[in-house]
């Protein structure tokens, strides 16, 4: 399987994410961008979930249709041709890393997968049920991480 590189100019592969991202900030969905795709993908999915979160995996983002042929999203912007699906705070697009307070930093995973067909998810899923529809039918993918502590 080939690998999509994706990154941010808003901050680089494990480090901080700036507070205008967060929940508590501005809560902007920060700007990404991203090479490699598949020419045979048929559409990219972009989940952002926090590994760390007290009650499991919380999904801060996810994107669904993405035009293929894209090469990223700008701060506050919706992926080309994508569908944003309902987060983790029950909100529709980006909700920003809030970690409880004192907490260490926690892992923000910025997932992009190109996929051989459409993927199917319910409008709220759970970082688990993405990661199992993504699996039958990614022909690549890609990872970015930030961190946010408060």
């Amino acid at each position: 399987m080939t690998g999509i590189d994706i990154g941010s100019d808003a901050f680089n592969d494990h480090s901080f994410l700036a507070r205008r991202y967060a929940y508590e900030g501005a809560n902007v969905s920060p700007p990404l961008a991203w090479s490699g795709v598949p020419d045979d993908a048929v559409e990219l999915v972009l989940l952002c979930e926090d590994p760390d979160a007290p009650s499991g995996s919380f999904v801060h983002w996810i994107v669904v249709g993405i035009d293929p042929h894209s090469d990223g999203v700008g701060a506050g912007q919706s992926p080309p041709r994508g569908t944003e699906l309902v987060n983790g705070y029950g909100e529709r697009g980006w909700g920003g890393p809030h970690p409880p307070p004192g907490d260490d930093a926690h892992h923000y995973m910025f997932r992009l997968y190109a996929l051989a067909e459409p993927c199917v998810l319910p409008d709220a899923p759970r970082a688990e049920q993405v990661h199992e529809a993504v699996g039958r039918t990614q022909l690549a993918s890609g990872t970015l991480v930030g961190l946010y502590q408060r």
